[in-house]
């Protein structure tokens, strides 16, 4: 099967939400401490977050998803514009597609071209890293939608169960400290659904990667994706429900700030704006989804995917409100009570 092909698929299946975890990110085991007297009014809340030295409306990144087939262009289109409407920075899906066939890069140009001033990051897979990505090859991928940061992804378990998928990861950290070091762009790390764990990041942060997004378990289970790929009848894997939550990755990385100066980006399982507080609170910078923007997007188009965004947004002031902050960066963990 085609590249092309594969990442159609990919998108079908996760809007079906038919291919999410058996195990929750673990947002269901805390709640909010209500503030009964607040001291706060609501149009004083503001929802604005930083990452990378930039401020953006609300914390949310639209994680990478798509790109390199005939629908993925516009999906990226409408994707793109929302960010520049919403000022929300988003990341495309994985531009191996357009290395193997550059006429394939049009579905990733039309983002730069549909957001000027958006916040834009390239998206390669860290198994194309090894024996380290040629310079052109990073120059195709950044230049084309003149990238704001590149993000490198992680999908070991995605690779094993997919049939086509690359079965060899030695020489992955390596590959990225090269990038690291060649690149002018920060550099992003995430995994695909399965999370990362404080030792992992600690030797990418080791390394010189500025960014960590967990993705964690407890959102799309891509050993479910390549499954259904493969096979429609529904049935059971060992690996369908392998990962760490996103909520114990999130609290693995408290022990990595006394060393590492670095952005956590919570993700994994992120829909709804309960979510995304639940995150900052534990520690947190930053968060980002996927599934709720293809669904919104196959559903409704831009128009419901700008909806959705604002009203997660408008529920977050709301939220900040009930907390008693004025602001994301009071959030702390007495925010939060862990349910018994």
């Amino acid at each position: 099967m085609s590249i092309k092909d594969r990442k159609k698929d990919h998108v079908e299946l996760t809007a079906s939400g038919e291919v999410s975890y058996r195990k929750t990110a673990g947002f269901e085991r805390y709640d909010f401490v209500h503030d009964a007297l607040p001291e706060v009014n609501l149009d004083e809340v503001s929802t604005e977050a930083t990452l990378l030295g930039r401020e953006f409306s609300f914390p949310l990144f639209l994680s990478s998803m798509t790109g390199g087939y005939d629908e993925g262009q516009s999906l990226n289109a409408m994707i793109a514009e929302t960010c520049e409407k919403l000022n929300l920075p988003f990341g495309v899906g994985s531009q191996r597609v357009m290395i193997e066939n550059k006429e394939e890069a049009d579905s990733f140009k039309v983002v730069r071209d549909k957001a000027p001033g958006a916040f834009i990051a390239s998206n390669i897979g860290g198994a194309q890293l090894i024996g380290n990505l040629p310079e052109e090859h990073l120059r195709l991928i950044t230049e084309i939608i003149a990238a704001n940061a590149i993000i490198v992804h992680l999908n070991p378990l995605q690779e094993l169960i997919q049939p086509e998928g690359d079965k060899a990861f030695q020489g992955i950290e390596k590959g990225i400290a090269h990038l690291v070091t060649n690149s002018d762009l920060p550099v992003i790390v995430k995994e695909t659904g399965a999370g990362i764990s404080a030792e992992v990041a600690s030797r990418l942060l080791s390394i010189g990667v500025q960014v960590i997004d967990v993705s964690g378990a407890g959102g799309t289970s891509w050993s479910k994706v390549e499954r259904l790929r493969m096979d429609p009848e529904p049935g059971d894997s060992l690996f369908d429900d392998w990962g760490i939550p996103t909520v114990d990755c999130i609290k693995q990385m408290a022990s990595l700030r006394e060393t590492f100066r670095f952005a956590l980006i919570a993700s994994g399982g992120i829909r709804s704006a309960a979510d995304i507080v639940k995150s900052m609170a534990l520690g947190a910078n930053f968060t980002a989804t996927a599934q709720p923007v293809i669904k919104a997007l196959k559903h409704g188009g831009r128009e419901q995917l700008s909806d959705l965004l604002q009203k997660w947004q408008r529920e977050m002031t709301m939220i900040l409100t009930l907390l008693g902050c004025r602001t994301i960066r009071q959030l702390n963990p007495t925010h939060l009570r862990k349910l018994p």
